[in-house]
């Protein structure tokens, strides 16, 4: 009977490693997700404002559309967009780095308590 407990117990120590990995492994995802959404965030956008310029451009010289508040439209949906899809942006990087701001606020506090204990001497 004893000998199957030993079994058990290395079986669950195994599983408990392989949980920690799996989730370590999907952190790594999730971290490396935001960063390429950060990357398509920047090039997107970017695009976007220098087709901006170059449809304004073309609007006004050849005078296609007579009617100014289009422009006004084209600005309100390029910076729209901006701000939507970067406020989503900023909401993923919290989801994602949130632990790590825990992390650094943890040290924080550790940092302070070791010098308040250090000058207390």
């Amino acid at each position: 009977m004893e000998q199957n407990q030993g079994f058990d117990d290395r079986k669950a120590m195994k599983n408990s490693v392989l949980s920690k990995y799996e989730r370590a492994k999907i952190k790594v995802a999730s971290i490396r997700g935001f960063y390429y959404h950060s990357i398509v965030f920047i090039f997107i956008n970017l695009m976007l404002f220098i087709l901006r310029h170059k449809f304004t451009f073309i609007l006004i010289n050849k005078s296609a559309l007579g009617n100014p508040e289009f422009l006004e439209w084209i600005d309100w949906n390029v910076f729209g967009t901006t701000i939507v899809w970067g406020i989503i942006l900023a909401i993923h990087g919290i989801r994602v780095l949130g632990e790590f701001s825990l992390r650094v606020r943890i040290w924080e506090e550790r940092q302070i308590q070791k010098y308040m204990n250090s000058n207390s001497n």
